[in-house]
Parts: C-alpha cells; structure tokens; sequence
C-alpha cells in the first residue's frame, strides 16, 4: 500500500500529527493508498508559506510573462505523465478510465491558457474630468488562494482553479476531497519539476473539520475558491463573510435537458445519455431532469429505455466498460435513498432502480442506471441533486410550460435545448435560468469559455478571461502632474 505525504514549500513532509487515513477502490472496495490526515498545524504551515511566497519569495518578483513560462512547462509535464495521473485518478475514483484520459489528456490546454493570458490582463489609463492629473488603474493579485475541490474529477476541477490563480500571481493552498487526495499529491511533484518558487504550490490533505475550516478562516488567505455541494459551499462562504474574503463558488444543479417534438430525436436520445449516464452521474452538470414535449413522449422514452438498458458495467479500467462505480459509500447510500423517495413520491420506475449485483462489477458500490417517469416537477426526485445514475423524466405541452418547468428550481448551473427551430433555440438559451446552455449538444465544455451558475448554483466564474479576474483586485493610481493649489481644508 502507498503511503503520501503531503506537499508543502516544495517539500515531501509528513503530517504534523502523524497520522494518515485509507482510500478506498471504489470498483474493488480495498484500501490502495494512505492519505495524510492533516490539521490546523499544517494548515498554518502551507498558508504561511504561501504567503512568504506572495510577498517575499522568488515568485513575488517574478514578471507575469516568466510566470506563464512555469504554467506552459507544467502543461507539458502533466501531458507528458497523463496516463499514469489518470489511473491514479481512477483508482481513487472509480469512474472510467477513457473518461479520466480524456481530461489528462485536456488539461495541460487549461496552463497553457492562462500561460499565455497571464501577461495580457490590461489595466488602463482614465479619461478624467480633472486637470493636472493622471490616473491609471492595475491588476494585482489577491492573494493567498484556498482551493477546495470535491472528488468526482479531481484534477480537471483543481485546474480550473490553480491555472487562473497562478496566472494573477497568486499562491494557492488546496485542500482536495478526502475521498480522492492521491492524484492532487502527485500533481504537485510536477510543480517542483517544472520549477516553481517553494510556497507557491501546497497540498494539505484530509478532513473539513480539521482541515477545511481552518483554512477557510485563516486570517492570511484572502480568496476562497470551492466546488461542491451547495450546503457545504453556504457554509463556507458565511464562514469567508465575517473577514470580508472573496469567495467563488460552483456548486450543486438540477439541470432541464428539454427535447422539443422537432428535434433530431437520435440526437436528443444520445444527449440524454451522456448527460445523466456519463460519469455515473457524478457531475454537477449532470442533466437529471429529462423534459419531453408530449407530442413525442412515448416515442421518445421507448427509444430512450432501448439504448440505456444496453449499458456495460464494470471495471472502469476495462476500454468497454461504460458505466462505473459510485465514488464513496456515503454516495452509494445517499443515491439509494433518493430511489425509495422517488416511489414514495409517486414516480414510475421504468429502468434500474437498485443497486448492482451482476458479476462484473464485483464488491464496488454500483447502482444500476436508473429512469422514473411520471415525474412532476415538485417531487424530491426532480427538485433535489441526487449526484448519481437517476434521471427524471418529465413532460411538457409548449415552449411557455417548458420554461415555467425549467426553471422552477433553486439551482441555475446548467441546461439544454434540443430543437431545429433556430429562433426557439434562441428565446429559449434567452429565458432560461441557468449559466450554461448548451443548444443539441451537452456537456460541452472549454479553458475558453466561462462557466458557472446562477442562484443556488454559485457565485463567480471559471474558465475564459472572466476566470482570471476572480483572483485580481483593481488599484487606482492618481498622479498629480502639477503644484497643489487651493484650500487644503475643501475636497474638490
């Protein structure tokens, strides 16, 4: 069994109170690997490390230009071990080897961006209604970042979040999940390689209660970013509010994936799949509500039901494997409990339903692809995030009625439109609550392109420009060009 340190000055250290705890397999359900169980102690080491760093060190003095250099080399070096990061990932995980790849594979695209953004953030010279003076504006760190991620696609996630922060010139302190610490341990050994100034980069490991909170309160870190649940997320950003911290926060969805009868139905089937099957359902965009006009509903579901019952499960690091495990056992409890709720509710079990027992999936915490029909928009089932392998199918009569549905939900992260009608496609992206739409397509996501959510959903973006700025603060500079004149008692 592997045993972790965790990372902190550009150093391998044990955990101030020596102790470390088990990650699990989520396909074979063993330990692999131990985790340091970090507590405030190391917590106060990594932020004051970070903020030397910030302020002191090498990285401090760097120029922004020599700082994209570090974050196109560490893009390289993540490609370069892309394969053995994603298995570590999978291992840790569960979910699907060609899925993990994939955003290996993805993921150096995210340093070399925000490499090459990090000298092309502008500042600007102000017209002014004032003589004799000249006033410009600059983009300056935040400062020391806390990033904490969750465990359904660790690193892809982080990268979202170091990328943009580095690129600002700040220095970052991650707090991974519990449940999938191993591939963000790793990836800080590729920060020392490529270069990077001590402090800039930490890694401390374990739970929120000893890890977490300590680090969201610590009087030195100015900028909280967090993906997760959205009660978790409250939390913390109550906990951010009495110091007056930033805060960016991703959180959970409910997302509407609606079908009009003029879609490319093949299109729409193929849509609805990957975007509640894909990933098991573990991702926060994940499309659980399944709005289908009634004109095409029987159609619809009947060729919905013929592909989802075809699905393989299995080893995740088997290439035809195409659903995975639950990543932790209290999410396998928790999708348990959403299936009862949903019959309790009223809704029809057309597919699944239970946990997996077939051969292939062996002692993993599976859960068998699930569909309920006659859902309506007020049960548990469509308004709650199950996080897993459920999709609600809901119908609707007209464009008016799909919106009234899509949006009568706390959560604004994400949504779909499937329709030939250019111009429906267009008042719908327009009306619906949600800061994704995507228009015959899902799950579509880029480095380039901001992402993020409305009400319950979160605050601020990633991704694209807008990413970058979350992690600067705007100064104003005013020069006098002239001699001082007047009464110094009245502002002017």
């Amino acid at each position: 069994m592997k045993r972790y340190q965790l990372r902190i000055n550009g150093e391998a250290l044990d955990p101030a109170g020596g102790r470390w705890f088990e990650t699990q397999n989520p396909y074979s359900g063993e330990a692999w690997a131990e985790i340091p169980e970090c507590d405030a102690r190391d917590v106060d080491r990594a932020v004051q490390v970070a903020h030397a760093a910030l302020t002191t060190g090498p990285w401090s003095q760097m120029t922004a230009t020599q700082r994209g250099a570090l974050l196109h080399r560490l893009g390289d070096l993540i490609a370069r071990d892309a394969r053995k990061l994603a298995e570590t990932e999978v291992r840790d995980n569960g979910k699907l080897l060609a899925e993990m790849h994939a955003q290996l594979n993805y993921i150096p695209q995210w340093f070399y961006y925000y490499g090459g953004l990090a000298d092309k953030v502008q500042g600007a010279v102000l017209p002014l209604d004032k003589k004799g003076y000249l006033s410009y504006t600059r983009n300056e760190p935040v400062g020391v970042v806390a990033a904490i991620t969750p465990w359904n696609s660790p690193l892809l996630l982080a990268s979202w979040k170091i990328a943009p922060a580095l690129a600002a010139g700040c220095t970052v302190v991650i707090k991974p999940s519990e449940f999938t610490s191993a591939s963000t341990l790793e990836l800080a050994e590729l920060f020392e390689e490529a270069g990077f100034p001590p402090g800039v980069f930490n890694v401390v490991t374990g739970f929120g209660k000893d890890v977490g909170s300590p680090l969201v309160e610590h009087p030195l870190v100015r900028k909280i970013s967090f993906t997760g649940s959205d009660a978790t997320g409250r939390l913390i950003n109550e906990q951010a509010a009495r110091h007056f911290k930033h805060t960016a926060m991703e959180l959970g969805g409910k997302s509407p994936n609606v079908v009009f009868e003029d879609a490319d139905m093949d299109q729409a089937v193929f849509g609805a799949i990957s975007g509640i099957f894909a990933a098991t359902g573990q991702t926060c965009i994940a499309g659980s509500r399944l709005l289908v006009q009634d004109s095409i509903h029987d159609r619809f579901v009947e060729k919905l039901l013929s592909i989802a019952r075809t699905a393989r499960m299995g080893n995740p690091m088997d290439a035809d494997t195409q659903v995975g495990p639950v990543t932790t056992p209290p999410q396998y409890r928790k999708v348990l409990e959403y299936l009862d709720i949903a019959r309790q509710d009223g809704a029809t079990l057309l597919l699944g339903g239970q946990a997996a027992s077939r051969p292939e999936c062996g002692k993993g915490w599976f859960v068998e692809p699930t569909i309920f029909g006659d859902v309506t928009n007020n049960m548990r089932i469509a308004q709650e995030e199950v996080f897993g392998p459920v999709l609600s199918i809901i119908r609707f009569k007209d464009e008016e009625e799909a919106v009234a549905i899509a949006n009568d939900v706390r959560f604004g992260l994400a949504a779909a439109v499937w329709t030939r009608d250019i111009g429906r496609a267009v008042r719908m992206s327009e009306r619906l609550q949600a800061g994704t739409v995507w228009v015959n397509c899902y799950r579509a996501v880029s480095f380039m392109a901001p992402f993020g959510g409305y009400k319950d959903s979160g605050l601020g973006r990633e991704n694209g420009i807008d990413a970058i700025r979350e992690f600067l603060q705007v100064k104003t500079v005013w020069i006098n060009s002239g001699a001082v004149t007047g009464n110094p008692f009245v502002i002017r």
